[in-house]
């Protein structure tokens, strides 16, 4: 059901540097994922970005593409982009669960990543969200990248305090002492 509530978009933030973000696609609604691609194509462009593209099998493999090329070093930012139609089984559930669990806990490790995995009931629904004239999904995914990326920058240019042990600190509240 569609609604008539406004949304609040975030301005593309200012980057000092150059960016350099890899999407990773799952083509499996191939039609869906190009509308994907074209929204997040416009928003790299619009902040200057770079743009490398890989396909996995399904949305399931898209995390793993994005944690191994996170441990490479040669990416700033990830946008993970795929289409999850549900079926006559459990397995939809499965892939939206998993997959965007799996993003989070990247996010979580300091990955920067856009989640543009759609999860949505009927093709129609999934055609709407990813038209870069319509909802622009895959734009917004790019975006939230990006967004990422430039706090991620902000906080690493920023003196840390030393960070606590939360599992020794646990232990020292266990009165395990200090290991």
């Amino acid at each position: 059901m569609a609604s008539n509530t406004q949304h609040h978009e975030l301005a593309l933030p200012r980057l000092d540097a150059p960016v350099r973000l890899l999407a990773v696609v799952a083509p499996y609604y191939k039609d869906i994922t190009d509308g994907l691609l074209s929204g997040v194509r416009a928003t790299a462009d619009a902040a200057g970005a770079s743009l490398d593209v890989i396909e996995v099998p399904g949305a399931l493999e898209i995390p793993t593409a994005v944690g191994l090329a996170a441990r490479s070093g040669q990416y700033d930012g990830f946008v993970a982009l795929g289409c999850v139609i549900r079926g006559e089984t459990t397995h939809y559930d499965t892939v939206c669960n998993d997959s965007s669990r799996a993003l989070t806990l990247l996010g979580l490790q300091g990955v920067c990543a856009g989640n543009g995995i759609l999860t949505v009931e009927t093709l129609e629904q999934a055609q709407v969200r990813a038209d870069p004239a319509g909802q622009n999904k895959g734009g917004g995914a790019a975006a939230a990248a990006l967004h990422l990326v430039a706090l991620a920058r902000r906080w690493a240019a920023t003196p840390q305090k030393a960070a606590h042990d939360v599992i020794r600190l646990a232990g020292e509240f266990e009165g395990q002492g200090k290991a």
